[in-house]
């Protein structure tokens, strides 16, 4: 999982501009909702699990899809690592 992670990182800070148009979207999935992060209509992430959550849980709302997917889109404008911690949820209020 961990090399998992920093592959992906690794591969968006390579294709990363700072022209680049931004955009976060969020999506139903089966058991609640996840949220997409693209970069001029090609998508780079794609969440639908909640991040560092032992169990395999999708968000329970759009709202928190949407909440988490904006902090990870801060943090790589900013150029920091987009990996959410679980008191990131916390200071979000996510429903876990």
């Amino acid at each position: 999982m961990k090399f998992i992670k920093l592959l992906f990182v690794l591969l968006f800070f390579v294709s990363c501009k700072n022209n680049d148009d931004y955009i976060v979207k969020s999506f139903k999935v089966n058991a609640g909702w996840g949220y997409t992060i693209g970069i001029n209509d090609k998508i780079i992430i794609k969440q639908t699990m909640i991040p560092t959550v032992s169990e395999k849980r999708s968000f329970k709302s759009e709202k928190d899809a949407l909440k988490v997917g904006n902090l990870v889109l801060e943090r790589i404008k900013q150029n920091l690592s987009p990996s959410v911690a679980k008191k990131d949820l916390i200071l979000l209020e996510i429903s876990i």
